[in-house]
């Protein structure tokens, strides 16, 4: 089923474009209330602030970073799960700010989400059966009752659950199950773009790979459309055609996936990545590891200039602390926000220890403990 044209949607995109998803400086804000009747608004937390990326027709974009730099946030605002406070999110050559009621009903079917917690996302007085029916109703998909039950038989053997489970609940699965049924969930109504937040996080890694397999077999089959947010860097590179870095709310690096495994130029990437264990022991001992300093700041009160200069071991105080990097491309395909990413390719700039007091001052601001933070380690270990 193809959600056809109306004359009211605003379409701003050639038609030769092979651009399925374009975001222009996305912004998702969310205010700091105080008061008794909690009417004052006295900041915000800056949860994504100011994305810009594309994604084509059948490729996987994924999307890493630390807990609460705003990676789910980014998936819910372009689908308008949570409203965008600024910018665009363009589907397909329509403006998504532009429609309502109806028409942003329709055109969601094409564009579906597997969400992070399988649980909170389930409703727990539906069956299986009518959890996958609902979607496929709602878009008018199911008007064959033999062709709906051979369709959810389908998608059932796909992710590796048997048939009986139509008729039970999500209290009656395991974690890994429940994720699961997320996933067919979001296959049911057949979209073009699924946004899959943490899709095997919850699985056995037999399972993952198993469903990871699945997600690429359907990729190749139907032409689909992936953003995959994960912590699981190792997934990431696997699955992902190119990858997007998060750092407090913005995209501090985008490429495709080996190169950026083999040269990243962002310092904060530099640190993601040589935090991966290497299961030599000879190689894991004579590898560089950066271990950053102190926790993410508070996205209520992001720091000024580059926001990652307060935990960089590359910082320079003439530009870092005042100016913000623009996201610039610096080879082709190889778009890194850092002031100074070809000096510190090159060994221009040496590294030097973090000043940890400006650590400190970062670390708690108006809204601390509301965006909720951790550390790479931490975050690499999930």
């Amino acid at each position: 089923m193809t959600v056809s044209s109306e004359t009211t949607m605003e379409t701003d995109q050639p038609a030769s474009d092979d651009t399925l998803l374009r975001l222009e400086d996305l912004k998702v804000h969310f205010p700091i209330k105080r008061g008794i009747v909690l009417d004052r608004t006295v900041g915000y937390v800056y949860a994504v602030d100011g994305v810009d990326l594309r994604i084509a027709r059948g490729e996987t974009y994924g999307l890493v970073g630390e807990s609460g730099c705003g990676k789910t946030t980014l998936g819910r605002g372009l689908l308008r799960l949570v409203e965008p406070t600024g910018g665009r999110a363009v589907f397909d050559g329509t403006d998504l700010s532009t429609l309502h009621g109806e028409q942003l009903r329709r055109i969601r079917r094409r564009m579906q989400m597997i969400f992070q917690d399988p649980l909170s996302s389930l409703d727990p007085r539906q069956s299986v059966e009518s959890i996958l029916v609902e979607g496929m109703r709602a878009h008018g998909l199911d008007n064959d009752r033999t062709a709906t039950s051979a369709r959810l038989r389908e998608l059932l053997s796909a992710v590796g659950l048997p048939v009986t489970a139509l008729r039970k609940y999500p209290h009656e699965f395991s974690g890994g199950q429940r994720q699961r049924i997320g996933i067919a969930r979001s296959l049911a109504v057949e979209p073009d773009l699924i946004v899959a937040d943490e899709p095997v996080s919850a699985l056995d890694v037999s399972v993952q790979a198993q469903v990871i397999n699945l997600l690429e077999e359907l990729q190749t089959e139907f032409g689909l459309t992936y953003l995959v947010i994960a912590h699981d860097l190792a997934v990431v590179r696997h699955i992902s055609d190119r990858i997007g870095v998060m750092y407090l709310g913005s995209i501090v690096e985008e490429t495709d996936a080996d190169t950026l495994y083999q040269e990243p130029l962002h310092p904060y990437t530099k640190a993601l990545l040589s935090a991966i264990p290497v299961p030599d022991p000879v190689v894991e001992d004579q590898r560089e590891q950066i271990l950053l300093a102190g926790d993410l700041p508070s996205p209520s009160a992001p720091p000024s200039g580059c926001r990652f200069h307060t935990r960089c071991p590359w910082r320079q105080e003439t530009r870092c602390d005042s100016e913000r990097p623009e996201l610039r491309e610096i080879a082709p395909g190889h778009r890194v926000a850092c002031h100074w990413a070809e000096d510190i390719a090159a060994g221009k700039i040496e590294r030097h220890a973090v000043d940890v007091e400006l650590v400190k001052e970062t670390e708690a601001g108006p809204g601390a403990g509301l965006g909720g933070a951790a550390s790479v380690t931490e975050m690499l270990s999930t």
